[in-house]
């Protein structure tokens, strides 16, 4: 790493920062902290029952946790103006949770389409690999992967000094020739791909479902809100910025470019910030409660016939 300061030559107005994200962010934090709480709860309770979802749940949930954590740093970023007071390195471990957290998310959300995926469409022919033990081998890789990309700016500077004289943190416009590389990874591997698997996935369970004669209709309805508020809360929390981030890589090598779209490319990137509030209502609200114990997706009781099932079994959607 340089001892030189990075210096921001474009002209760039960072009111939005001050009129909008300060209460996005108090609001995620007042309400993602306790969700979350209670989501590594429910994550217990599964993992207690030997369910593979409760291992991504956890992992989800750590995720945001880790995030939420970081908030309050760039609250007081934003209080000092955009002004970072703190040392680079709490600014690039800030910047790290962030994007962290948006693709750790993802391929936890990938890991559950999967999961419900093969749970509906292929109750037994895959059930050993919908168990605890390559739920937890998948998680680490995830981990491994997301943390071997995000290394990269740690061997870059972080802190840049705009025009005023200020410290901006994780900002450089224009964009530098080492981020674009690394944000078409971002693009076509960290959210296009999985966008790909989620939709395949839950296609193929939608069908399942509809070709379910068994099944009730309040079950199908429940099943079908499940996989519409997925792919929904996926689309709306990382589209946008993935969209935004593709256009400045591909066409951002000179300060009127960065100066035009600034504050909708920083709207779209507050979004994403929602995805803390969104997995645990997601994944821990919406189902109904299960009465009894829970022998995960796919799994018989103890003492009941291991034949496959002609039907959808509704237990298999209880998280």
């Amino acid at each position: 790493m340089t001892n030189t300061s990075e210096i921001i030559n474009c002209t760039i107005d960072h009111e939005i920062h001050q009129y909008l994200f300060s209460w996005v962010y108090i609001l995620v934090l007042l309400i993602g902290v306790p969700a979350n709480v209670y989501s590594l709860h429910h994550a217990w309770q599964q993992l207690r029952a030997r369910n593979e979802l409760g291992v991504y749940l956890l992992n989800l949930t750590v995720s945001d946790l880790l995030y939420l954590a970081s908030l309050p740093f760039w609250l007081h970023y934003i209080v000092k103006g955009d002004n970072w007071n703190q040392n680079e390195w709490l600014c690039q471990l800030c910047g790290f949770l962030l994007y962290e957290n948006i693709y750790i998310s993802i391929g936890f959300l990938c890991c559950i389409s999967i999961d419900r995926y093969l749970a509906v469409v292929y109750p037994l022919r895959f059930s050993a690999l919908r168990s605890m033990r390559p739920a937890a081998a998948v998680s680490a890789l995830i981990w491994l992967k997301e943390i071997a990309v995000g290394v990269v700016f740690f061997r870059h500077k972080e802190l840049s000094t705009d025009q005023t004289n200020q410290s901006v943190c994780f900002e450089h416009y224009p964009m530098r020739d080492w981020e674009r590389p690394v944000n078409y990874y971002r693009f076509f591997v960290g959210y296009l791909f999985p966008l790909g698997i989620l939709g395949a996935s839950y296609f193929r369970v939608l069908r399942a479902v509809d070709k379910s004669a068994g099944t009730q209709s309040a079950q199908k309805t429940r099943i079908k809100q499940l996989v519409s508020s997925t792919i929904f809360i996926f689309l709306v929390c990382f589209s946008p910025y993935h969209l935004f981030l593709l256009v400045r890589t591909a066409m951002e090598y000179g300060c009127p470019f960065i100066e035009s779209i600034f504050n909708y490319y920083h709207f779209s990137l507050m979004l994403t910030s929602f995805n803390c509030v969104a997995n645990p209502a997601l994944y821990c609200f919406v189902g109904r409660a299960r009465r009894g114990r829970s022998f995960g997706p796919g799994r018989p009781a103890p003492g009941s016939s291991a034949v496959a099932p002609t039907t959808l079994a509704p237990p298999q959607w209880q998280m």
